[in-house]
């Protein structure tokens, strides 16, 4: 485990006056300001669970009850919604994991991203000296890398949990036999078509009159009942040989455009355990991971947002269409330095210092009041400029919270990268499309290397971010982060301007709209912005189009002082609970 760098930081907790507005309608009247206050002297504990179902949600509160720690109720959560929720992530995925430690107050990353197999090239997804349509290339056995969720699990539970790890699959196992009751978002990527429509998904989604499960309907998995249990009974090793790891193979293997994933790739695959990349913000430390993960790219933001330059017009509040404006310049800012620079460490030079460094910080946002298109990357101290690339990530992923009665803490991205990964399906759960996170070309076509260009044993880039947040004395305050492809970045900024800058409550801030700013267009909640504001962002040259990325699923919480302060996306079917 590694210890947050900026633990030892004694400073004196000092209330903010900031403007910013009490709820979360982003309409027409002028909001009252508030006051945000440091965070409170009084210890972070929990239960509290916040989850994209609240079967799972319900799963680890079982675990907490039951005297679990944080990362037990956190396996309990991700088996349930790789049952529930699998058009989002599952045991086929990979995850981001950040676990805080009360006792210790430390804060380890867990990286549970996927690799390239040990033969893939940097064409992987090249067809006839050209790259294969996304579509096509999702679709195909050459999508899917060794799955790293379960294996992270595995490895932060060995150092963070309570109970037993044959302990925590009991619900999902459950539920896979006895069935689960459709939900209505799950019945809409059933319905829909590309991966729910493949011969593995038509299998599994077809009732036994022919018709596809709708909202209401029960759905049993009892191949994922069998899996679960054999999970629980042998541990990681369960997808390492064996009958299961053997059915991924075949399964990747299977016609159109096998891929080359082998049982030796599966075996060879292990998450890491990294220092947490933790950076101070007003009264507060943020942590998250550090590449593959863009969290750098989240810190650069959030240090830009505290400039001298950012700060006046960001405490407008959420009513201001020059404090969204400014928003939606500095993601453009940021999205072209992430875009450039961040890729797996274990490949390529990331000038993480440099992104973050205060000089570098303060020039990049001061570009922004005058930005009126897509921003150029910058160069970052220590940065090798690289070409930027054509990387795409769909939808397909979850976020969870998990406190324990300790007060330790998890914040987990976890994902399958598209609706229903790549549309395969082995030992009763869906395969991930990850590999499609890396540039499909090596180079631009002038011949400059792309730094997230695929290569073997390599992962890919990612936009999930899970968020830590402490106090300078290194107390737990708040932990939380979002799904959304690229956007996540965009959601999680939102989440920490709302609360920690504009001061609403957590899902007042949740239920804002979005704003999502990477090149030249601005994709948003379109139908959440007031006619005034919108009318404004306009004046300021931003034309809100209607968000092509996949929608928030925003969960996490802020400790007030005794309680909780949590929130779950009202976009998705989640839910906050605590006891």
């Amino acid at each position: 485990m590694s210890k947050s760098p900026f633990r030892p930081l004694l400073v004196a907790a000092v209330a903010l006056s900031l403007t910013g507005c009490q709820t979360a309608t982003v309409g027409d009247a002028a909001a009252p300001a508030r006051v945000v206050e440091a965070p409170d002297t009084a210890p972070a504990r929990g239960p509290f669970v916040a989850a994209a179902n609240p079967l799972a949600v319900e799963a680890g509160m079982a675990v907490l009850r039951r005297g679990g720690s944080a990362v037990d109720a956190a396996v309990a959560v991700q088996a349930v919604l790789g049952l529930v929720e699998p058009q989002s992530s599952g045991l086929g995925g990979g995850a981001f994991i950040m676990v805080y430690d009360a006792d210790t107050q430390e804060v380890t990353t867990y990286d549970g991203r996927e690799t390239a197999p040990s033969d893939a090239t940097p064409e992987l997804f090249y067809e006839n000296g050209a790259p294969l349509s996304f579509f096509d290339a999702v679709l195909s056995g050459r999508s899917t890398g060794a799955p790293g969720a379960v294996a992270a699990l595995a490895m932060a539970q060995e150092a963070h949990g309570s109970l037993a790890w044959s302990s925590l699959f009991g619900d999902a196992e459950r539920l896979a036999r006895d069935g689960f009751t459709v939900s209505p978002r799950l019945a809409g990527f059933i319905a829909g078509g590309g991966q729910a429509r493949t011969r593995w998904a038509t299998e599994y989604f077809t009732k036994p009159d022919g018709t596809r499960y709708v909202a209401g309907d029960t759905l049993r998995n009892p191949a994922y009942a069998e899996t679960v249990a054999t999970i629980a009974r042998d541990g990681i090793q369960a997808l390492r040989s064996g009958p299961i790891a053997e059915a991924i193979v075949d399964t990747v293997h299977a016609e159109p455009r096998p891929g080359s994933l082998s049982v030796a790739d599966l075996a060879a695959y292990r998450p890491v355990a990294r220092d947490a990349l933790c950076r101070p913000f007003r009264v507060y430390v943020l942590c998250v991971p550090p590449p593959p993960s863009s969290g750098v790219a989240l810190l650069q933001l959030m240090a830009m947002a505290e400039t001298s330059t950012s700060a006046p017009i960001l405490a407008e509040g959420a009513t201001s269409a020059d404090a969204w404006t400014l928003f939606a310049q500095l993601q453009r800012l940021m999205y072209a330095d992430r875009d450039r620079y961040v890729a797996d460490p274990a490949f390529v030079g990331v000038p993480v210092a440099g992104l973050l460094d205060p000089d570098y910080v303060a020039a990049r946002s001061a570009l922004a009041p005058a930005s009126t298109a897509a921003a150029m990357a910058g160069t970052p101290p220590g940065g090798v400029f690289r070409a930027p690339d054509g990387t795409r990530e769909p939808a397909g992923t979850s976020h969870m919270v998990v406190v324990d009665a300790e007060g330790n803490a998890v914040s987990m991205t976890t994902t399958v990268e598209s609706i229903f990964g790549s549309g395969r399906m082995a030992a009763g759960f869906f395969l991930n499309n990850q590999l499609t996170d890396f540039s499909f070309s090596p180079t631009t076509a002038e011949g400059a290397p792309v730094a997230n260009a695929v290569a073997a044993g390599k992962r890919p880039r990612s936009s999930m971010s899970p968020i830590i947040i402490l106090d300078r004395q290194g107390r737990l305050v708040g932990a939380m982060g979002s799904p959304g492809g690229s956007a996540i970045l965009a959601y999680n900024a939102k989440a920490l301007i709302g609360t920690l800058i504009w001061g609403l409550p957590v899902q007042a801030t949740f239920d804002l709209p979005n704003l999502v700013a990477r090149g030249p267009g601005f994709g948003a909640d379109t139908a959440r912005f007031g006619p005034t504001l919108t009318e404004g962002l306009a004046r300021n040259g931003i034309v809100l189009q209607p968000n092509a990325s996949e929608t928030s699923g925003l969960h996490g919480a802020i400790w007030r002082g005794d309680h909780w302060d949590g929130g779950a996306d009202d976009r998705r079917e989640g839910v906050a609970r605590t006891e």
